[in-house]
Formats: C-alpha cells, structure tokens, sequence
C-alpha cells in the first residue's frame, strides 16, 4: 500500500446558497431597452424634452440602485457561504474521530482529514479504494460479520479490530458502523473510525501486572534462618510480607501446638486438658 493517495473528499457539502431574488440578465436588459429608445431618435438625447430626460435619468439611477444592492446581496451570500464551510471543516474534518461513507461493496466514497491522517493518506485523489484494504488480514471475518449485520438489520453495530495505515503500521481501531442511505437512495454506511492503541496497551500492561501480582514465579531466595526473602531490589522482607504484596493471601498469627509447647508450656498443658475434658 504504497501508492500515497488519499480519500477523495467533497468540498460543497455545506450546500449551495440560493440566488439573489433579482436578476441581474434582467436589469441589463431594461437598461438595453432604455438606451435604444434613445438611440433610435435622429437626434438622440438632445432631441429628447426636458422631462423625458428627467424620466430616463430617474430609471437609470433606479437601476443603479439596484445593482447596488444585487451587489451588496452578493457579497452577504458569499460570506455565509464561506461561514458555512469554515463551519463544515471545523466540524468534520477537523472532528477527533474519523468519519467515512463506505458504498454497499465497501468502496471509501468520502473520508475526513482524521480518518485520511488515521489510514496514513495524504489529501490526494483516490478513486474508491476498498476499506478492506486497511484492515488486517487477520481481522477480515470478523469486519465481515459486522459489515453484513449492520446491512441485514439496520441496526448500528460496534467492534474493536486491527487496522493497518498505507505503510503497513498496525492499530487497534474502534469502529461504529450505522446504516444509511447515500445520493439515488443507495445502502451506504456511515463509520466513525477511533484509534484506540493506547488503551489496547494499557490494558495489555494492566493484565501482564496483574498477572504477576497474582502468582509468583521462579526460585525465591529465603533465609534459612530468619525465612526472610530477598526481593528484586535486593531487600530482605518477612515472608509473610513478601506473600502478601505479591499475592491476595492475607496472614493471621498463632502458635503451632509443637511451638506453644516450647514457649509456652504451661499455657500447652491446659489447652490440652481443657479438650481432653470435653465431652
């Protein structure tokens, strides 16, 4: 995948902005009439009376005026037309996911600039690659299961997967997929496409500590006096210590009867009548 195109994109999206109400064919035309009706006298404007002269010259301001304010209109359009689009790209290409319309075949017929930056594309012109292309190969049944629901049912479908960029980099990628329809009524998807690497990692991190936290490995150096064990800093912890930040097992103290014996005997001696007594 190393052409290094990008995702076509449709620029007119924010829609067309409607017309002026006056047409400006219409106005040159009255002021093409105006002008041969006084061309078509011998002697032109100086044959033309006083308020003849007044009258034309009132239409004529007229129609300055009014293409003025056709001018003025014009513009106003033109701004709202930029607004909208400044609009647009704030809200969809720069959004901090990726969006994409995926024809009924799986053919990328539009993208945003994450979702571009995500696959590793420039802004290039790329006539419809397949989004197959970027997921992983061995992730490819489990898009097909998802892609097939969501044109089944309607109903909008999520999944986590592997997906890789145009220069076979591997991420992790949610994706949420919703059913739509696109231009003539088409079936098309609508993808919103997050990398989601850095939480796989995490959580990756996350079960590796916990496994280790849960189970001790290898050979533990132990005194064989004391029974302290010696950690990975090189420090010596009671055993019952070095267990317990390891482990879930907790510890609770008490005497071996071998041991109550030798320390204390007298307190051995009565337990041991006290249950040679009972019944």
């Amino acid at each position: 995948m190393k052409d290094g195109a990008a995702v076509n994109r449709k620029e007119d999206r924010p829609g067309d902005v409607a017309p002026p109400a006056r047409s400006g064919e219409a106005l040159r035309r009255r002021a093409e009439e105006i002008a041969a009706g006084a061309a078509q006298s011998p002697e032109g404007l100086e044959a033309m009376s006083p308020e003849k002269l007044r009258q034309t010259l009132h239409e004529l301001r007229v129609h300055q005026v009014e293409l003025e304010m056709q001018n003025e209109e014009l513009r106003r359009a033109e701004a709202e037309l930029d607004a909208s689009r400044a609009r647009y790209f704030d809200l969809f290409d720069l959004a901090p996911v990726g969006y994409c319309t995926i024809s009924e075949k799986g053919l990328i017929l539009e993208a945003n600039l994450t979702a571009t930056t995500l696959l590793g594309l420039g802004r290039g012109v790329l006539a419809g690659p397949q989004i197959t292309r970027f997921i992983h190969k061995e992730d490819q049944d489990l898009y097909y299961f998802h892609r097939k629901r969501v044109l089944e049912t309607g109903a909008p479908q999520g999944c986590e997967l592997r997906m890789v960029k145009d220069d076979e980099t591997a991420f992790w990628a949610h994706l949420q997929v919703t059913a739509a329809q696109g231009e003539g009524g088409a079936p098309v998807m609508r993808v919103v496409l997050s990398d989601i690497s850095e939480r796989k990692r995490a959580e990756e991190a996350l079960r590796l500590a916990f496994d280790q936290i849960k189970t001790l490995r290898g050979i533990l150096p132990i005194c064989m006096k004391c029974k302290k064990i010696r950690d990975d800093q090189g420090l010596w912890n009671p055993m019952e210590i070095y267990v317990r930040d390891r482990t879930e097992a907790e510890f609770s103290h008490s005497f071996c009867p071998e041991c109550m014996k030798e320390l204390y005997p007298e307190v051995a001696r009565k337990q041991r009548q006290s249950k040679e007594e009972t019944p």
